[in-house]
């Protein structure tokens, strides 16, 4: 089973040509739609507060939710300070790594997590492991942020006592064209799609952005109930459904290579369902 010839959009923007391919490969019609524009911070406020925290020894956990936005925090360290001053910083608190790719930023630089969230790895998961080391009154946590704030997490961290100091480390803006997203969206609600693929949970609020400013928020919610709607994985599938858009599909693995296989060999399935 393949797409068939499927119409199918995609928002990814950092391997989008990589997407495209994929759903050519299974026998897709791509609609690119660049969703997400990078924003490094390289003037971050936050990453340098927490390595001057972190330095003074005062930090006692640090919460890393992502690989990408790990391998950033270390690189905007090292601008500086000398780097085996970080990693003796680092081996002396609790490190919470969140997913595989967070814990392979890690060892890469010769570090090993404390404590390694288990997939699915949502925040619940991640507060679950962290409520095994029966967190004491004004514990002091980083939480390593990526994209959207975690605002759950830092919640539900706050309310156990601790004392938490988000780290933004890189933010998303709309790309400076939107018309890939205003064309994709005007396909959706026009019924000329079977499939949408939504990588990153970050997306889906820019998504809504562009549709607010076009009035078609109402539209775009009624179209998509009667399509494929294939998320990558958990974080992803919560903020499909904060806007109540279906969540049809999720991989057995959040790998963007086996999203497309498997979401390939079911869409017909599903749409069959749907429609």
């Amino acid at each position: 089973m393949t797409f068939n010839g499927m119409t199918v959009v995609g928002f990814e923007s950092r391997m989008e040509s990589e997407l495209a391919r994929l759903i050519e490969r299974y026998e897709g019609r791509p609609i690119m739609a660049p969703a997400l524009r990078e924003i490094p911070l390289e003037s971050n406020t936050a990453a340098y507060e927490f390595g001057a925290r972190l330095m003074a020894g005062q930090i006692d956990m640090l919460v890393l939710l992502t690989g990408v936005g790990t391998e950033a925090l270390f690189e905007i360290l090292k601008t500086r300070y000398p780097w085996p001053s970080i990693v003796q910083a680092l081996q002396e608190i609790v490190t919470i790594a969140r997913g595989a790719k967070t814990v392979a930023a890690l060892k890469a630089v010769g570090l090993v997590p404390t404590v390694t969230v288990p997939e699915p790895n949502t925040w619940i998961d991640l507060v679950s492991a962290l409520d095994e080391y029966s967190l004491e009154p004004g514990v002091r946590i980083a939480v390593q942020e990526y994209g959207i704030p975690n605002n759950a997490l830092v919640k539900a961290l706050a309310q156990r006592g601790a004392d938490v100091f988000p780290v933004p480390i890189y933010r998303w803006a709309l790309p400076e064209d939107l018309g890939p997203m205003r064309a994709a969206c005007e396909h959706i609600v026009a019924g000329q799609v079977e499939v949408m693929l939504i990588t990153n949970a970050m997306q889906i609020d820019h998504v809504m952005q562009v549709l607010e400013q076009d009035g078609n928020v109402i539209p775009f919610h009624d179209a998509v109930q009667k399509l494929v709607v294939a998320s990558i994985g958990p974080a992803a599938s919560e903020r499909l459904r904060h806007f109540d858009w279906p969540v049809d599909f999720e991989p057995s693995h959040s790998k963007m290579g086996i999203l497309v296989k498997e979401v390939s060999e079911q869409a017909a399935n599903i749409l069959g369902r749907k429609r």
